[in-house]
C-alpha cells in the first residue's frame, strides 16, 4: 500500500539532526545559535508588504498556472540583464514558468521528464554528492536510478561528468546541478557549463540547473547556464534553470520563483503542474514582479553577507579548511568527523549546525560529506560573529 520506490530515501537531513540532538541540552546560561537551516533572516524589502496589501482584492480570483504577463516579463528581463543574454533570447510567453519557490519545480521536473525506461536501460538521474535533498527525493519518486557524483576538494567541489562512461551516459535522463553549490559554495564557470550543455545535447538528457544562490556572492557574479546556451548559439534545448526570490530578496516565506529554458520541456512540465500544484496567489505575483525589477535591495542584501564572510575569515582564519566560497551563504568546514563535531558544538557551545554526511550519500563505502559541517550564515552580523566565536572556541 506504499510506494516502495521511496524506501531508498531514508530520513531527511533535518530529521537526522533532530534525532542526533534529541537528548542533548546546551550548557545553561549560554546563548544558543541555529546555523543549521539555510533560511535567510535579513529584513525583507518594505515595499513587499505594501504591494501585497494593495493587491489583496486579487485573493478573490484563481491565479493562472502561468502567472501574470507582468511577472513573466520581469523574470525574462532580469535573466537577460543579469546574464548578459542577447535581446529576445528569453521570451516571457515561451520560456518562463512561475514556481512556488524552486523546491517545487526541481522535484516536479523529474516526474515530467524521467521515462519509465530508456532504450539503454533503467533511467539514470545524476546528482552532485553532497546535494540538496529534494533532488534525491525526485529521482526516487520518478522511478529513476540516482547516481551520486562526488563534488569534493580534488575536483573543486563540482562533479566531474567526464568520468562517466558511454553506457552511463546512454542511460542518463536528468542531471541536477546547483551552482553556486549548496553546501560547498563552489560555482561553475561558463566553460564548465558549456561542456555540460554540449554533453546533455549529445546524449539527450535534461539539465536542471539550480541557480537559487546566484545573487549571493562576495566577489565576482557567478556564471549561469543560459550564458552557456548563448555561447552555443542561443538554443535552450535540453536546459532548464531555476531561480527564486527566497535567497536573493530574503523572502523565503513568499514562495515565489520561476523556471526558464527549453519550451518543449516546459510544455510537459506545465501540463503536469496543472494536475499537481496549487498556483501562486495574484498578490504574490505583484510583489514578485517588483522584486525582480529592483536591484537596490539585492545589493544591500549582498553587502550584509559580504560583511559576515569577512568576519568568518577573521575569526576562523586558516582553521577547519576554511575557504571563502564563490557564492551562497554557507561555510563548508572540515572538522574530521562532522557528526561528532555537530554533537559537541550543540552540547558545549550552543551552536547548531548540520553534519555534512547528512547532506550526502556513501558511495563505495565513502561518504564525501562525512568530514564536514555546513554552517549557514543567515543571522545578522552580531549574532554571526558570536556564533562563529563559539564554534571556534568549542572545536
Amino acid at each position: 500500500m506504499l510506494n516502495d520506490r521511496l524506501e531508498g530515501l531514508g530520513a531527511g537531513p533535518f530529521q537526522r539532526l533532530a534525532t542526533l540532538l534529541a537528548d542533548v541540552r546546551p550548557a545553561v546560561n549560554r546563548p544558543s545559535f541555529d546555523l543549521a537551516i539555510g533560511e535567510p533572516r535579513h529584513a525583507y524589502p518594505e515595499f513587499v508588504g505594501a504591494l501585497i496589501n494593495d493587491n489583496r482584492h486579487l485573493y478573490g480570483r484563481y491565479p493562472s498556472a502561468l502567472g501574470t504577463p507582468e511577472y513573466r516579463s520581469a523574470c525574462a528581463d532580469w535573466l537577460t540583464n543579469r546574464f548578459r543574454l542577447p535581446t529576445g533570447m528569453i521570451a516571457a510567453d515561451r520560456h518562463i514558468v512561475p514556481l512556488n519557490g524552486t523546491r517545487e519545480g526541481l522535484f516536479l521536473l523529474a516526474l515530467a521528464v524521467v521515462p519509465s525506461r530508456k532504450a539503454a536501460g533503467t533511467p539514470l538521474v545524476l546528482l552532485p554528492n553532497p546535494f540538496y535533498h529534494p533532488y534525491a527525493g525526485a529521482a526516487f519518486a520518478a522511478g529513476g536510478e540516482p547516481r551520486y557524483l562526488p563534488a569534493v576538494e580534488r575536483n573543486g567541489f563540482l562533479p566531474d561528468f567526464g568520468t562517466l562512461n558511454e553506457a552511463d551516459l546512454a542511460r542518463t535522463v536528468l542531471v541536477y546541478l546547483c551552482s553556486p553549490a549548496n553546501p560547498q559554495g563552489s560555482a561553475a564557470d561558463v566553460n564548465y557549463l558549456t561542456r555540460l550543455v554540449e554533453l546533455a545535447r549529445a546524449h539527450d538528457f535534461v539539465l536542471a540547473i539550480d541557480e537559487c544562490y546566484s545573487e549571493i556572492y562576495t566577489e565576482r557574479a557567478p556564471s549561469g547556464a543560459l550564458e552557456a546556451c548563448a555561447r552555443l548559439g542561443g538554443s535552450l534545448k535540453n536546459v532548464l534553470v531555476f531561480h527564486s526570490l527566497s535567497k536573493r530578496s530574503s523572502v523565503p516565506g513568499l514562495r515565489c520563483g520561476f523556471v526558464a529554458g527549453d519550451p518543449d520541456l516546459l510544455k510537459s512540465f506545465v501540463a503536469l503542474r496543472h494536475y499537481a500544484c496549487a498556483q501562486i496567489p495574484l498578490p504574490i505575483f505583484a510583489a514578485g514582479t517588483a522584486l525582480w525589477r529592483d536591484e537596490a535591495h539585492v545589493e544591500t542584501n549582498r553587502a550584509l553577507y559580504r560583511a559576515k564572510f569577512d568576519a568568518a575569515e577573521r575569526i576562523l582564519s586558516n582553521r577547519f579548511g576554511y575557504r571563502r566560497p564563490a557564492g551562497s551563504f554557507f561555510l563548508w568546514l572540515d572538522v574530521v568527523d562532522g557528526e561528532k563535531a555537530a554533537l559537541r558544538l550543540w552540547r558545549d557551545g550552543g551552536v547548531r549546525v548540520i553534519p555534512g554526511g547528512y547532506l550526502s550519500r556513501p558511495v563505495d563505502g565513502e561518504n564525501p560529506g562525512q568530514r564536514y559541517i555546513r554552517v549557514a550564515l543567515v543571522d545578522d552580523l552580531e549574532k554571526t560573529e558570536a556564533a562563529l566565536g563559539a564554534l571556534q572556541r568549542t572545536l
